[in-house]
């Protein structure tokens, strides 16, 4: 009954989302109101009925309906509940019917929140998304359909990847695949301006809205990949360059160079043709990422699997970058700023390099994850780039990067010159070659890591700066205490202050990635009960494995007496489980987590004669990587709050 009413829905939103189309094209051409409105109302009912046909599919896996193959093929009879919505999006067909959902929920939102848009742009924006809206249900009906039923019932499912069976999964996913949807919104804003003439700064908010919502979205659902993956796989890094790892890091790193771009554009009404070219290129890398996640030719262990929705998806993304740059194209000529570049040295210009560094490193992942297909073409063999390629190319951008992102606040716009550069930037210098000395002094050698520890100080200390001239400045006129003035501050100017919070979440993802690349320390030791291992200034008690059988698994618990410095610090239990019906292995790690260092613990074999193999690792500054999740939701959120006018703040 739930498969049917979600089917019956799909279909009933094709026919609308068709209409909704058809009703805002014809009333934009012939200038006919209601048409329009009807189109916006179409939108708005679809919001209803694709979540119908979602909870239709939630329901399947309630009721164990396991007629419909997507069901059986992703739930059992052993499935706890609390893991139906992970299995929900676990494969190709239910993805999608995420992602249709998140994309009508955000187009409705874009259209009832649309702002300053006129109303004969409007009409093109619901279009746009109505025909992205009318390919997924097409691909969904006819190519991946969640509600497909098997003629002969099954009594039982195959089950839910264990991999898939860690909190992590519960908003991983579902954030990447948002944020991949989410960047049609500021595409369709971008191109529908351009379709109607209007070149200027019209889109500008929607755009940096959108984009930033995407962002966001994007951010956290990496560093939730980061975290499962650490946790999980046992092998205790985070990233590998993976090519779906990659598919959804390179839309976010051209959605941050729109970001930092659009601010340009909304002051000085510069970057006009540049904004309109990078949010067409997050939009193109958004759909390349869904391709590569569909089965498309470009291997991972992420995917979905073989499949023919990869060709269509690359199809889509060939729609998906011609049909815009036909656009940009036939109305190049309106694409003229209002003003120029008139110094290198000038924020600006500052602005302007970022993005050059930005695009650099998704240019640099792009071609290192199609370069495998590219050598299969041309010379009949596929040559896989390895992570050292991406660390030893990106590396070196990204810290450049972040030294600009450090600068950059601090100079002035439009112009400046050297001897203001100069005092702007002493205060934070002077930090930087304290913290250089104290860096060497405390027995740091290697230069990347000096270099990336004494930038992270130079870029707080220009921060904390700003933070502190113009909370002085509040304090000192209204006589209000340091930190309500503080507060007070960021209020007056939120995209600017809650744009410092996340580069202070980036300053920490930096620590992190730099503290556990350099300093790790691993060593895999088998143990028997009662045995205890020294590494470095831990020591590792074996006491016992602990056996507990589950509907679905094997568990076997290892419980670790873990010291340091001599000093009982608590008790780990990593955990080894086996799965039957997928005859395979998973794995916990037990972490002991601390600002200065990870003790890590995770078994690889559980033998008969109770030994067990441990890989134990020591991962330096890793908690301020886990950390600056928060500040990235916090930071956000400040910039897209709507700004307090700054005559009421003063």
């Amino acid at each position: 009954m739930f498969a049917d009413i979600g089917l019956v829905t799909l279909w009933i939103s094709l026919v609308i989302a068709v209409y909704s189309l058809c009703a805002a094209v014809l009333g934009r051409l012939y200038k006919v109101s209601e048409l329009i409105t009807s189109s916006y109302r179409g939108i708005y009912i679809l919001v209803v009925l694709i979540f119908v046909s979602t909870l239709g599919l939630v329901g399947a896996f309630v009721s164990n309906d396991f007629q419909v193959l997507y069901v059986a093929a992703h739930s059992n009879l052993a499935m706890p509940d609390i893991y139906t919505w992970v299995a929900f999006y676990a494969g190709n067909e239910g993805s999608l019917l995420y992602i249709t959902m998140i994309l009508i929920v955000f187009s409705a939102l874009s259209i009832r929140f649309s702002g300053k848009v006129t109303s004969d742009v409007l009409p093109i924006v619901a279009a746009i998304l109505m025909a992205v809206l009318i390919f997924f249900l097409l691909v969904i009906i006819f190519m991946a359909n969640p509600f497909e039923k098997s003629l002969i019932p099954m009594i039982d499912g195959q089950g839910i990847n264990p991999l898939l069976t860690h909190f992590g999964m519960f908003f991983h996913p579902p954030a990447l695949m948002a944020g991949l949807i989410c960047c049609a919104i500021p595409m369709a804003f971008a191109l529908a301006h351009l379709i109607s003439g209007k070149c200027e700064d019209e889109w500008v908010d929607q755009g940096r809205i959108w984009g930033l919502i995407a962002w966001g979205l994007l951010a956290v659902g990496l560093l939730l990949g980061s975290w499962w993956a650490y946790t999980i796989l046992g092998w205790g890094g985070f990233w590998f360059w993976d090519p779906v790892e990659n598919a959804a890091f390179m839309p976010w790193i051209a959605l941050t160079a729109f970001i930092h771009s659009i601010i340009v554009q909304k002051r000085r009404s510069m970057f006009r043709m540049w904004n309109i070219v990078i949010i067409n290129i997050a939009f193109s890398l958004s759909l390349y990422g869904m391709f590569v996640n569909r089965g498309g030719p470009v291997p991972s262990v992420h995917s979905f699997g073989a499949s023919d929705l990869g060709w269509v998806f690359l199809g889509f993304l060939a729609v998906g970058i011609m049909l815009p740059f036909a656009v940009f194209i036939w109305r190049f000529k309106l694409l003229t700023s209002a003003r120029s570049l008139e110094s290198m040295l000038s924020r600006e210009a500052a602005f302007l390099i970022n993005n050059l560094l930005l695009l650099g490193i998704a240019f640099v992942t792009l071609w290192g994850t199609v370069y495998p297909l590219i050598s299969d073409l041309l010379w009949d063999e596929r040559i896989t780039i390895a992570r050292p390629y991406y660390d030893q190319v990106n590396g070196p951008i990204m810290l450049f990067l972040v030294v600009i992102m450090g600068i950059g606040p601090l100079i002035p716009w439009r112009n400046s010159n050297w001897k203001s550069v100069a005092r702007a930037l002493k205060l934070p210098l002077a930090a930087t070659v304290i913290a250089f000395v104290i860096l060497i002094i405390g027995g740091i050698r290697e230069i990347i890591p000096l270099i990336a520890f004494s930038t992270i100080v130079f870029v707080l200390i220009g921060i904390f700066r700003e933070w502190f001239k113009g909370t002085k400045v509040i304090s000192s006129k209204s006589g209000s205490m340091f930190v309500v003035s503080w507060i007070r501050l960021i209020l007056a100017n939120r995209t600017r202050y809650g744009g410092y919070i996340v580069h202070i979440s980036v300053l920490m993802v930096v620590l992190g990635v730099v503290g556990s690349s350099f300093y790790d320390y691993q060593r895999d030791v088998i143990l028997m009960p009662g045995d205890t291992y020294d590494i470095k200034s831990y020591s590792v008690k074996y006491i016992k494995t602990e056996e507990k059988l589950y509907s679905d698994r094997v568990e076997f618990t290892s419980v670790l007496e873990t010291y340091k410095d001599n000093k009982y610090i608590g008790e780990l239990r990593p955990q080894r489980s086996f799965y039957p019906d997928f005859n395979m292995a998973s794995t916990r790690a037990s972490i002991r987590s601390t600002p200065v260092e990870d003790f890590y613990a995770v078994p690889s074999e559980n033998s008969e004669d109770g030994s067990v193999a441990f890989r134990f690792m020591i991962n330096p500054l890793m908690w301020w990587m886990w950390m600056a999740g928060p500040f990235v939701i916090i930071g956000a959120v400040i910039s897209l709050w709507p700004s307090v006018s700054r005559n009421k703040v003063s």
